[in-house]
């Protein structure tokens, strides 16, 4: 097979990526042709083998493998992780790829080892990530892209991107886009930057990035701003780890205060996921730290009469971070907030906000926290 018309060069990871795919299917072959079942080993994906390492900065894999073995009852999932794992290659050989949905259609055309659900698919996916994840590669390597593309952003940023077809260098300068942004693209690992940015801001709703996009807080505050849509996509995640190390650049967050602000959506974009640990080395973004909102700000910025009691669900979902989550343990800081926010027995919103004026949290509330990082929670 040959590449797209752009003929663009095979990366290293490419090849990198095709060898590992070879050389499984090769022991493959050779332990059928010497009469011995054949294996694949795979790491288990499970939250028993899990663990946190502050150093390193997120959530990782133990060292606890499963094997699946080609036997009478593993035939047809055994036959599914092989053809998948060709898919693959085939695609890396001619510079494409396919969303989730489209491998499992793809599939229609197994025979006896097709998909039935996309459950089933999903699950062989998340297993062939998982042990290219062992060598150093991604599910984006494979050429297996999320349905949801990034987010959005602006900014002192130059993304600097390739046209598909012709291999040439398109700059897209985040600062002059009006009043519209750059959307991240399923796949970042081709991208690189260029900015005289100091930090980058990650912000949860859509609404407060417009509000600082079009008041154009990031020419005065010399940032980037990226909006994570609630929990961020891989996308998301990767295009801002990518940013963050290839310029050297802090990262602070902007979230809601309240449990699943805290534990889910900024959680996930600094350490990862349990279910995605053979991934979050990649993913997560382990210079972030929580800008806020904080529940000392509700204090600090007189927010009380702004505030919504917590539901049954959040105080549940704040006390699972505090007995459950090792990350949360791991950071007395955490823990401290978390008992406060308790205490207080209420959440706040970043449009809470707005109670002091529509632009308080441009003219006041940022500034105020910016002067002071050494403050923002880990």
């Amino acid at each position: 097979m040959t590449r797209k018309s752009s003929d663009a060069p095979m990366s290293d990871l490419d090849r990198k990526t095709i060898a590992l795919i070879d050389s499984i299917a090769r022991q493959v072959r050779v332990d059928i042709e010497s009469g011995r079942l054949p294996d694949i080993e795979l790491p288990a994906r499970s939250l028993d083998n899990v663990t946190y390492d502050e150093a390193k900065g997120y959530f990782e894999l133990g060292e606890v493998r499963k094997v699946r073995t080609l036997t009478v009852t593993t035939a047809r999932s055994f036959a599914q992780t092989l053809r998948m794992m060709a898919a693959a290659r085939s695609m890396i050989e001619n510079d494409d790829f396919a969303t989730k949905r489209e491998v499992y259609y793809i599939s229609k055309n197994w025979g006896d080892c097709r998909f039935d659900e996309q459950a089933e698919s999903d699950a062989i996916m998340d297993d062939i990530e998982a042990v290219a994840s062992m060598h150093g590669l991604s599910r984006e390597q494979l050429r297996f892209y999320p349905e949801s593309h990034g987010g959005s952003v602006a900014g002192r940023l130059t993304v600097i991107d390739r046209n598909p077809d012709t291999g040439d260098t398109v700059e897209v300068d985040c600062a002059n886009l009006g009043s519209g942004a750059y959307s991240i693209p399923r796949s970042v690992e081709h991208l690189d930057f260029r900015t005289d940015a100091r930090f980058v801001l990650a912000i949860e709703t859509g609404g407060m990035f417009q509000r600082l996009n079009n008041h154009r807080f990031w020419q005065t505050a010399g940032c980037i701003i990226v909006e994570m849509g609630g929990v961020p996509t891989r996308a998301t995640r990767r295009f801002v780890r990518r940013l963050a190390d290839q310029q050297s650049l802090p990262v602070y967050c902007f979230v809601d205060c309240d449990p699943y602000g805290f534990a889910n959506i900024y959680r996930t974009l600094k350490v990862g996921s349990g279910n995605a640990a053979h991934m979050n080395r990649f993913l997560c973004v382990p210079q972030a730290r929580f800008l806020g909102v904080t529940p000392q700000d509700i204090a600090d910025f007189h927010l009380e009469d702004a505030t919504h009691p917590l539901s049954a669900t959040d105080v549940k979902r704040a006390e699972d971070a505090l007995h459950n989550d090792p990350f949360i343990a791991a950071h007395p800081e955490w823990i401290a907030a978390i008992r406060q926010l308790l205490k207080m027995g209420v959440r706040a919103e970043q449009q809470a906000l707005a109670k002091w004026g529509l632009n308080y949290v441009i003219d006041e509330y940022l500034p105020r926290k910016l002067a002071e990082p050494s403050g923002f929670l880990p």
